[in-house]
């Protein structure tokens, strides 16, 4: 009876064993099939080539320096008439804004008035001290009288013409800030006239790429806010500002715009891309090809039995040709590109499978490239 009990206890113990040991060996198939994992994706062999570094940026039209008036009242007085609003094209000499005449009408009238008394004053005393009657210096004190009236008058006279505001070039009204009936004073502008064909593209560039322009290098130039927009041509950087804006915190690079086949218009949006610089040797991905993680960037190189291994990578400049790679790849070395958001480290990759086949894709896989 203790035999029977004894093997019954054995029995159980192998079948116990068995258990145990057919569960170890299912997980270490799961991990090895996991290692193994098969993932569709693209792949491309880096190669070095010839790479130009742009910036893009956005800005604005704006008049060509030389090219632009601004108007303000001689002296303190009324708006009595506004003839031209804001984006109107006015003819050199044209008629904007009237100030109230009356007041510059009278201080004319008072000296000039004033200039005939210190005259005809003049004449007296100089008359008198010809006969010895008064000192001399009494001719001289009313001779600087006269030249004193005289300058007054013509500043009166002067300031009674300018009263009338006349555009001293040909152009569009970019602003008005002259309102009927209302004070203003010489340091307030009241219009601004632009010359529409001479205008400059003003960009805003962070003050790190600001340091790899230089003035002379080429500019692309779009409509809108995106190199997609309209083609405008290419201009040139005729000056970086030394200067960062308090606003914006950005540096203003000035472009000479370019002929285009229509007219640019004052603070129409443009999209710059500006050359910094060409290396005729550089590492140079497609933009799909890097995986961010945190604020660094990782890619996927595929060794000789398709297994991808990820390798931290150093971004520089960005182009439309890809993203240029200064520390992490050496030419011919193979890396992930479409695809790569869904590559594991140690996954196997396949190639994509024909259109309409089946997909050998891992769960999660992304397909959609995604630019940095």
């Amino acid at each position: 009876m203790r035999f029977l009990e004894k093997a019954r206890n054995h029995r159980v113990f192998a079948a116990a064993a068995l258990v145990l040991l057919g569960c170890g060996g299912k997980k270490g198939g799961d991990d090895e099939a996991a290692a193994k994992a098969v993932v569709s994706a693209q792949t491309v062999v880096v190669q070095p080539q010839a790479f130009t570094e742009v910036v893009g940026a956005i800005g604005t039209v704006v008049a060509r320096a030389g090219h632009v008036a601004t108007l303000s009242a001689p002296a303190a007085g009324r708006v009595g008439r506004v003839l031209v609003t804001t984006g109107q094209h006015v003819r050199a000499g044209e008629t904007l804004v009237e100030m109230d005449q009356a007041p510059f009408r009278a201080s004319a009238q008072s000296a000039e008035a004033a200039l005939s008394a210190a005259e005809r004053a003049y004449e007296r005393q100089q008359r008198l001290a010809q006969e010895g009657i008064v000192p001399r210096k009494d001719a001289e004190q009313a001779a600087a009288d006269v030249a004193r009236a005289r300058s007054e008058a013509e500043a009166a006279r002067r300031a009674e013409q300018l009263s009338t505001l006349r555009s001293p070039i040909s152009g569009v009204v970019t602003r008005m800030a002259a309102t009927l009936g209302a004070s203003v004073d010489p340091a307030q502008p009241l219009v601004e006239i632009s010359d529409p064909t001479s205008l400059d593209v003003l960009l805003g560039v962070t003050p790190t790429d600001a340091a790899r322009i230089r003035p002379g290098t080429k500019a692309t130039l779009s409509a809108g806010e995106s190199a997609s927009g309209e083609p405008l041509g290419v201009g040139s950087v005729v000056d970086v500002s030394g200067t960062v804006d308090t606003a914006t915190r950005s540096v203003a690079v000035r472009v000479r715009a370019p002929a285009t086949r229509r007219p640019l218009r004052i603070g129409e949006t443009v999209f710059g891309r500006i050359q910094t610089g060409t290396r005729p040797s550089a590492i140079v991905i497609p933009p799909e090809a890097l995986v961010p993680e945190g604020d660094e960037f990782k890619v996927f190189v595929v060794d000789a039995q398709s297994i991808a291994h990820e390798r931290e990578v150093k971004v520089g400049g960005r182009s439309a040709a890809g993203v240029e790679i200064v520390e992490g790849l050496e030419p011919g070395e193979r890396i992930v590109t479409y695809g790569a958001y869904g590559v594991q480290d140690s996954a196997k990759i396949a190639p994509p499978a024909p259109s309409g086949g089946p997909s050998t894709a891992a769960p999660g896989a992304s397909k959609k490239p995604v630019t940095p």
